[in-house]
């Protein structure tokens, strides 16, 4: 008979003593449980006594925690939290710098555990290690010099401790001095450091950026990006994570007028060549946390755009008016027109003609064409750009197309405009940087002006595409849809180089873009003869039940979401699942994200399904109208969910990406009675729906189709009939 749910079978080790075997019945207290467990070993005043979880982690087991506990666990007898933070709270003030060394590496370590950090952090424990670090950095620095290099690990260990018990949330971090961030700071600025000090020196300077405007002022003051530059020429990739990581922080939170004035900086002390050369084109594998840094400084570098993006021109600027004036120019090498002879009607023919060469929409006053936002000036900015900088190109295009017949030509002007609003939307210019996204592009750090030469290859790919589809004025909306295709298509190769992604265009041709069509139409095959249809939707029904059931037994299954932290590395979870006779939904908190189901009776929070009055999501989520940057992300919005119940509480949930957001929205939505209304089931819909229609539809006249599975054929005696090609 096997043993009840609620029992566990266990090791528990204890110093100088053989391990015991013990049944531990979970529905008895924690603190009877210990209290048995030291009256076995004879040991008085239980209270004093915790359970830890006996690998790297050290984690006590709480109420909380405890039904992680499986069958075959190995735990500890160990002092409680409380007495292991007063004993080390005292140890680490020792006058024995061995002594305090070993202590600091204890707190190290122990500080990961978010109870032990509670009773540290109540005995004033962050106050105490920050006086260390501002009072005794000196002495440990004067004493390293003399006697042996144990002293710079002291440091390491200190700041250590800080980062973990600053990570679990406890604290907030603006209640710190200015002298601390000062010493922080200095660590950072100094030219020959300790690895690890310096890492956990930029870790505490990036959380301190993102999480307080008022410490974001301080840090600004003591950091310069000269002296963040040097720790990118190693060959670190942790530190120089760390250093993106801060100047992308800087970055972030700086003040709108100050960023620009950031990025000249940046191009000045030449970060993007450093970046390339050190990092990307490193020898060393780039890991997921420096491809996210690399395409938040991406992002951030992109969206400088943003105020020319959304900047209309104006008509009557003669500043504005003369770059359209210096387009008619080079394009057709015409003098300053304060030479040009003949009456003013005369004159303003002429622009109007060469404007509409240039392929202006309004022909008279091509200033009007730049009102649109966005793209606004930014269209013009790179037109201009791709007529000085690709003169030959431009001259090119312009008169090659001045020259066609009317109904074929490819309109300059208009073309630059739109394709300027469609790589706007391509490199999502204007939007934050999503939490999770490692989608940075190596060819944007090649060239300090990389949007400009990404804007200069996507037009002459236009041109050359316009030519090649035979399109006329009507077409227009046709070639953009072929361009933004051969544009995304080849920046999913991930080009290494913009000659590279040049490259990849010319072999994606329209005519390759067509074959790729059809080959995707066939894959999709879709019959729209009346009795195919009439099949389909006596079959849609079929369907549309098992896509509902596979929904429900996901939410049975559960899934482990992220809470809302303002710092990316401190990762903060919470399980939801739904009960097997669908009519409550089991949650809880959890201390790491778990590896597989977590039990029902391991969560403590319950919701009937029946108290469930609606589902919102996006912006009409609570913790989306809350205040912080969050509430901007575009993708953190499309990920959001909120489950309304009783008067005015919610139940809110982040997915950890689209796929989970789409089963649990749907099997709400199905719980709900509602319908499911997700991309995802448009898609499970479409892919049931074909393969069901394609069986149904297979000529099986006169053939038995057997009710079990065919057997799996035994493996043959030898592979000697196997033929090596290569």
């Amino acid at each position: 008979m096997p043993p009840p749910a609620d029992i566990v079978k266990v090791a528990i080790e204890w110093p100088g003593a053989f391990p015991k075997l013990m049944e531990i019945d979970q529905k008895k207290p924690l603190s009877a449980i210990i209290k048995e467990v030291c009256e076995g070993w004879s040991l008085g005043n239980h209270e004093n006594f915790a359970l830890q979880i006996a690998d790297a982690t050290n984690l006590y087991i709480t109420e909380k925690n405890r039904n992680d506990i499986k069958n075959g666990s190995i735990l500890r007898l160990t002092a409680s939290p409380s007495q292991t933070a007063a004993q080390l709270h005292e140890r680490i003030q020792s006058s024995s710098m061995d002594a305090k060394l070993e202590a600091l590496k204890d707190l190290a370590n122990s500080s990961r555990d978010i109870t032990f950090a509670q009773e540290f952090i109540n005995l004033d424990g962050i106050s105490l290690l920050t006086q260390m670090v501002e009072s005794g950095t000196e002495r440990y620095q004067k004493l390293q010099k003399i006697m042996k290099p144990c002293f710079g690990d002291l440091l390491s260990f200190t700041l250590t401790a800080f980062v973990e018990l600053m990570d679990h949330g406890i604290v907030s971090w603006d209640t710190f001095s200015v002298a601390f961030i000062k010493k922080i700071a200095s660590y950072v600025n100094k030219s020959a450091m300790d690895a690890a000090v310096l890492q956990r020196s930029l870790a505490i300077l990036e959380s301190m950026v993102l999480n307080s405007q008022d410490l974001y002022q301080k840090v600004a003051q003591e950091i310069t990006i000269g002296q963040l530059i040097p720790h990118l020429q190693g060959t670190d990739q942790d530190i120089q994570t760390y250093t993106i990581a801060v100047i992308n922080a800087l970055f972030l939170k700086a003040p709108e007028e100050k960023r620009q004035e950031m990025a000249h900086i940046l191009a000045q002390k030449q970060l993007r060549s450093i970046i390339l050369t050190n990092v990307i084109r490193s020898t060393t594998p780039i890991n997921d946390e420096m491809a996210h840094q690399l395409y938040v400084l991406q992002v951030l570098t992109f969206n400088l755009l943003e105020d020319r993006m959304m900047t209309k021109m104006d008509p009557q600027d003669q500043a504005q008016r003369d770059i359209i004036f210096e387009l008619r120019r080079i394009a057709f090498d015409i003098e300053c027109d304060s030479n040009n002879s003949g009456s003013i009607e005369k004159r303003k023919s002429m622009y109007t003609r060469d404007y509409k060469k240039l392929g202006f929409i309004n022909h008279v006053n091509p200033a009007v064409d730049f009102t649109q936002i966005p793209p606004g000036m930014l269209a013009l900015d790179n037109m201009l750009y791709f007529a000085r900088h690709h003169q030959d190109a431009y001259i090119r295009i312009v008169l090659e197309n001045s020259s066609r017949e009317d109904k074929h030509e490819c309109p300059f002007g208009r073309s630059s405009i739109e394709l300027t609003k469609m790589l706007c939307e391509i490199l999502k210019v204007g939007e934050l940087p999503s939490e999770n996204c490692h989608d940075f592009h190596p060819m944007f750090f090649t060239h300090d002006r990389s949007f400009e030469e990404f804007f200069c290859i996507c037009i002459q790919l236009l041109n050359k595409t316009w030519k090649e589809m035979r399109a006329t004025s009507e077409d227009f909306n046709k070639v953009m849809q072929v361009v933004r295709e051969q544009i995304m298509r080849a920046l999913t190769l991930k080009p290494n180089s913009l000659d590279q992604f040049k490259s990849r265009l010319q072999n994606l041709s329209y005519t390759e873009i067509l074959k790729i069509r059809q080959s995707e139409r066939m894959n999709q095959e879709d019959f729209q003869s009346r009795p195919i249809l009439e099949l389909r939707e006596k079959i849609q029904p079929e369907i549309m039940e098992l896509i509902k059931q596979q929904r429900l037994n996901r939410l049975c299954e559960g899934t482990c979401f992220r809470k809302i932290s303002s710092r990316r590395r401190q990762d903060k979870f919470w399980y939801c699942r739904l009960s097997p006779n669908h009519k409550v939904l089991h949650y809880g908190d959890l201390e790491e994200s778990p590896q597989g189901e977590v039990p029902h009776d391991s969560l403590q929070d319950k919701l009937p399904v029946a108290d469930i009055k609606a589902v919102v999501t996006g912006k009409d989520c609570p913790h989306m109208k809350e205040k912080g940057a969050l509430k901007q992300n575009k993708e953190v919005l499309e990920l959001a969910f909120s489950v309304l119940y009783e008067s005015d509480e919610y139940l809110n949930f982040i997915a950890p990406d689209k796929h989970e957001y789409c089963v649990w929205t749907d099997g709400l939505n199905a719980l709900l009675g509602k319908e499911m209304t997700s991309d995802y089931t448009k898609s499970d819909m479409d892919t049931l729906l074909s393969m069901e229609m394609k069986l149904r539809l297979l000529d099986l006249e006169n053939i038995q189709i057997p009710e079990a599975p065919p057997p799996i054929p035994k493996e043959p005696s030898n592979y000697d009939f196997v033929y090596d090609c290569n």
